[in-house]
C-alpha cells in the first residue's frame, strides 16, 4: 500500500528542521518504506514542510514510520496528514 505523508512546519521552524535534517535523512535511508521523499518550498525558497510517500501494509504502520521520525521527535510539524496514494504515472 502506498501512503502519501504531507507535513507541513510549524511557522518559524527552519533551525529545528536544519538541526534535525541529517537524523531525519538517515532514518529515511534506514527504512525500506521510503518508495519517494523531499521537501516542500515555500515562495523564499526554504524548506517548509514534507512529502514522502511510503510503501507500507497499512496505514497503522505508517502512523509507526511516522512516530519514529526525528523531524517528528522533533517537534517540527504543526500538521502531518497520511493519505493512501494510487501511482498512475512514473
Amino acid at each position: 500500500m502506498l501512503v502519501c505523508l504531507m507535513a507541513r512546519d510549524k511557522a518559524g521552524a527552519l533551525n529545528v528542521r536544519m538541526e534535525n535534517r541529517s537524523a531525519h535523512v538517515d532514518y529515511l535511508k534506514s527504512t525500506d518504506h521510503v518508495h519517494l521523499a523531499g521537501p516542500l518550498i515555500d515562495a523564499n525558497g526554504d524548506m517548509c514542510g514534507s512529502m514522502i510517500v511510503l510503501d507500507v501494509p497499512d496505514i497503522a504502520a505508517a502512523e509507526n514510520w511516522v512516530a519514529n521520525d526525528p523531524y517528528g521527535k522533533a517537534g517540527l510539524f504543526e500538521s502531518v496528514t497520511l493519505t493512501e496514494w494510487k501511482k498512475v504515472i512514473g
